[in-house]
């Protein structure tokens, strides 16, 4: 005899306002209103595609996510269900495939992705479009990271029916500062004419022409010139859209990957950067639905060169004497150079400016510091610009909750500095990832009366050329840490290159120091990591109890309260 459950699967899911779904034999439960392709991308079940993108409107033209559908049979007047032992009811199979970007789950609904059916129309809609497509892969710009090579070797067949002549289209087209296009590479999936309406707000791409002629281009008069406009790029299926800083620079199969933050706001867009032997070769946006979704600035991900630029300050530099010019010297030697220089300081004459631009793990060493020399006047640089409405904040630092937790009070101290640089009650000065002739507004003729300057960054400046000594530190790439963005996450750097030369992490640096003036805190000088020192802050402030690199992972943790939002993130969030 047949044992049904007493609580079916369906009203089990319905209390909790999903769906009983079966995936290639398997059953799962998703919210009602997953779509299809979603629901069996979420599985691990990859549904091909090359129109859809779970961003934006569905335009359901390219045909490549048809999967198999069934549901249960219609019954007849006054006939009861029949379930089987596991509760569920049996599936009919449609005999025409669906398409899995437009058609949403329902209870009971089966789904078969690797049908025979399905493989014949996946075969078919390849067919059509590799019948106009140019065979140009060995010099296509996207080889390695185009879903038409991929989805043509699962699913395509060797040989075709079609022998008219190709229609010859527009080739590498400039269509903006930023983007080039080709329009015989083209699948006319959309993407980037939906990605400028609905997340720009711009209809500059459309299509012209009728049947084999049709074609992506710009509406007259028009550019793609907006600062999101290389997000088109990321979300092109082929080689149609390019980047031109980019542009046959380097193969993505020599690359790798490294999830990590952009800098150059709070908002701390969620991004890969993409590297080969110690070089950066461009960065691209990493989806994060609570800070930027999928996209991100093109001013911020082009901001990238100065990591390998002939300014770098790649050694410890020195001057002897007043008005010597600097030479290079060893760690060793500048370390007992510096020390010396800071038993001599005044605490009541001597300021430290850091900045938020560092971590969370830089600033606490920061701190430390300042509390071995006796210093209580530092403060951290303010950036402020205006808020794009989308992703890029008014805060132009990337880290200023991060520095108003483990610093205390910033951004009142910054003026009594200056004021004390100007009327030489400061001799001393410390300047910490900051060129304060240009962010703190120290004339440069101020620092020439200081008895000591000590300047630590990445990169030559007016700050370092007059530096008495110059500790070499690295950039984001070269670093691992942790940043609080404008929302109150906290999300980890990841280290994507070795430090160049010979600089070191800036946490390292002020670790040393610290140690060799006398810190006498072991949790200090121990430390031999940035994930420790987040273990020690994690002990330290409240809104980081509990923290450990591991469970922060690449998405992040909201611990602060901040009453911001991101723009972007708020529309998207509206819609749903």
């Amino acid at each position: 005899m047949r044992t049904i459950p007493e609580i079916l699967p369906k009203d089990a899911a319905a209390a909790e306002g999903k769906v009983n779904v079966q995936i290639n034999g398997k059953w799962y439960r998703f919210p009602k209103g997953t779509r299809i392709a979603d629901a069996c991308n979420s599985v691990g079940v990859h549904v091909p595609c090359f129109c859809y993108h779970p961003k934006l409107s569905v335009a359901g033209s390219c045909r490549m996510c048809l999967v198999e559908q069934g549901m249960p049979p219609r019954l007849a007047p006054g006939a009861a269900p029949t379930y089987n032992e596991e509760g569920y009811q049996e599936i009919q199979w449609m005999p025409r495939a669906v398409i899995a970007c437009a058609n949403t789950v329902a209870e009971n609904m089966g789904i078969r992705t690797n049908a025979k059916l399905c493989e014949e129309a996946r075969r078919g809609v390849l067919e059509f479009l590799l019948s106009n497509h140019p065979l140009d892969c060995p010099i296509c710009d996207q080889a390695g990271e185009c879903k038409l090579q991929e989805y043509t070797t699962d699913y395509g067949s060797g040989t075709h029916r079609f022998t008219e002549a190709k229609t010859k289209k527009g080739k590498n087209l400039s269509i903006g500062p930023r983007v080039n296009l080709d329009q015989e590479r083209c699948v006319l999936c959309r993407r980037c004419v939906r990605f400028m309406k609905e997340i720009v707000g711009e209809e500059v791409l459309g299509v012209v022409g009728r049947g084999t002629h049709n074609a992506i281009a710009l509406y007259p008069g028009t550019s793609l010139d907006s600062n999101y406009s290389m997000n088109v790029v990321d979300i092109c299926p082929v080689g149609a859209m390019t980047s031109k800083d980019f542009r046959f620079k380097m193969r993505v199969w020599f690359l790798k990957s490294t999830p990590t933050i952009d800098v150059n706001c709070g908002t701390g867009t969620n991004i890969n950067i993409w590297t080969r032997e110690q070089q950066v070769y461009r960065i691209t946006p990493r989806q994060n639905d609570e800070v930027n979704s999928c996209w991100m600035p093109d001013s911020h991900r082009l901001n990238y060169k100065y990591i390998n630029a002939a300014e770098r300050i790649k050694t410890p530099l020195v001057k002897t004497d007043a008005g010597a010019p600097q030479r290079p010297s060893t760690w060793d030697a500048t370390i007992n150079m510096v020390v010396e220089q800071l038993h001599s300081c005044a605490p009541a004459e001597t300021a430290i400016i850091a900045s938020a631009r560092m971590t969370n793990e830089e600033l606490y060493m920061v701190r430390a510091l300042a509390r071995q020399l006796g210093v209580t006047k530092f403060d951290i640089v303010p950036r402020k610009g205006e808020n794009d409405g989308m992703l890029i904040s008014d805060d132009r630092n990337p880290n200023s909750n991060g520095a108003k937790l483990i610093l205390g009070k910033t951004g009142t101290g910054l003026q009594t500095i200056r004021r004390g640089v100007k009327n030489h009650s400061i001799r001393f000065l410390i300047a910490l990832g900051e060129d304060v002739t240009a962010d703190a507004g120290i004339p440069e003729e101020d620092l020439d009366t200081l008895d000591y300057l000590l300047a630590m960054d990445h990169t030559e400046n007016a700050t370092t050329k007059k530096a008495d000594v110059v500790l070499p530190g690295v950039t984001f790439a070269e670093k691992y840490g942790t940043m609080i963005n404008v929302a109150g996450r906290i999300q980890r750097l990841n280290k994507a290159i070795e430090p160049i030369g010979e600089s070191r992490p800036d946490w390292d640096i002020l670790r040393q120091l610290t140690e060799q003036l006398g810190c006498d805190c072991p949790r200090v000088i121990a430390c031999p990591s940035p994930m420790i020192i987040l273990e020690e802050m994690a002990q330290e402030f409240e809104p980081m109890k509990g923290l450990t690199w591991g469970n922060i992972g690449n998405e992040g943790k909201v611990i602060l309260e901040t009453g911001v939002t991101i723009p972007l993130i708020e529309r998207e969030k509206s819609k749903k």
